[in-house]
């Protein structure tokens, strides 16, 4: 394979993208930093066909990446693989409103031809390739220049290796007839709606035990409020609060501003600065969180049963048991939500319920439910038995 030295000049970087244009797919990895900001800032772009291979400095004086970008998310003739690509993907959506299409996550498709459910790639590497990764390079700060010959040879090992691990990976998922098991997966990975920062559903991601209307009013007004702090001053969000702090002041919202300065988790001058001001503002638009917005779990949790507790940890043995069998990821098939809802009775939307999932698990998760199916053990070993119906045959 070519291995082209650090691109910076824009002509270079349009040559190769024209060159790559035409391929089948071209895998891609990108080295980033986030620590001490919002929004990542993007240091370097590694990306190979297969045959050449190169790693793209963005941080280069006047550097151009329309034509990178023009490839990743215009071009729909080559497959863009990744690996473990939320990040890079989020990265691509800040830049260009889109994502790359169509898509391939190794470390998804891992999922599907064995039970690691989050493989990290250093271990895809050696699992598929059986090469040791040279981990000096790991925390190398990408934003400093110049970058040595290590640190780049480092960063394009990654998409070399991840060009050899696809073509075996495509061809372990054709002879076991599981591509189509992870097409949604992909599709997911590549919807736009996922990498969007939208600060009005932030409230989501931080744990609040209360239930009260008034009080996730007050918590989604806050993560909000948040949100546009840490946006606008490109900061993370928290350095603006903590999730804990958030939470506190939801649940327990100080008369006035004054009071800021007894919150723990707050410095003093919250009580009479301009960001606590806007903070006191947030909190007194608030509204009560309305019943379409209440979250999903709690009227779920509220009539589920010690009984039906003990349902759900017989569908996560059956499933246990399930995906060891097929040697896949016991995530792919279902996950703990997933179990949770169709034993408090519901059927309406649920991925474990429709096409490939329910023939592979759901319907034997069905039958467990409604007493079509119990385990036994034979030859010392754990096996579920259907009871009544014809396909009562040791599965």
């Amino acid at each position: 394979m070519k291995i082209h030295p650090l691109l910076t000049d824009n002509q270079d970087i349009a040559d190769i993208c024209e060159r790559f244009s035409t391929a089948e797919f071209v895998a891609v990895d990108t080295e980033f930093m986030r620590e001490n900001t919002y929004w990542p800032i993007l240091c370097l772009i590694q990306i190979s066909d297969g045959k050449e291979a190169a790693a793209i400095d963005p941080l280069a004086k006047g550097v151009d990446l329309q034509p990178l970008l023009d490839l990743l998310v215009d071009n729909e003739n080559v497959l863009k693989i990744f690996h473990a690509g939320g990040q890079d993907v989020e990265i691509i959506h800040n830049m260009t409103g889109k994502t790359p299409h169509p898509i391939f996550d190794t470390q998804v498709a891992a999922m599907a031809l064995g039970p690691s459910e989050q493989i990290g790639y250093a271990n895809l590497v050696n699992s598929w390739l059986g090469i040791t990764l040279d981990k000096g390079a790991r925390f190398t700060d990408w934003s400093r220049r110049p970058l040595n010959d290590r640190q780049i040879e480092y960063a394009i090992g990654d998409v070399t290796h991840l060009a050899s691990i696809f073509s075996n990976m495509l061809e372990k998922l054709i002879e076991t007839g599981r591509g189509m098991w992870i097409n949604a997966e992909m599709e997911k990975l590549a919807d736009p709606d996922n990498y969007v920062n939208d600060p009005e559903e932030s409230w989501r991601r931080v744990k609040f035990q209360s239930r009260n209307p008034e009080a996730l009013g007050r918590l989604k007004a806050l993560a909000a409020w948040r949100e546009n702090e840490a946006q606008t001053k490109d900061m993370p969000r928290g350095r603006i609060m903590r999730d804990e702090t958030l939470a506190d002041i939801a649940a327990h919202p100080p008369k006035d501003q004054a009071k800021l300065s007894q919150v723990r988790g707050l410095s003093s001058s919250w009580k009479n600065n301009d960001i606590g001001e806007r903070l006191m503002n947030a909190l007194a638009n608030a509204k009560p969180l309305s019943k379409d917005e209440m979250p999903d779990r709690s009227g779920r949790r509220a009539k589920f049963s010690k009984e039906n507790a003990l349902v759900v940890d017989l569908l996560k043995l059956l499933l246990k048991i399930r995906s060891s069998e097929m040697n896949v990821a016991s995530r792919l098939l279902a996950r703990a939500d997933d179990l949770e809802r169709i034993v408090a009775g519901e059927r309406e939307g649920i991925g474990l319920l429709e096409g490939w999932r329910y023939e592979e698990f759901g319907r034997d998760a069905i039958d467990l439910i409604e007493g079509r199916m119990s385990f036994t053990v034979k030859d010392g070993k754990l096996k579920m038995t259907h009871n009544t119906d014809s396909r009562s045959e040791d599965t």
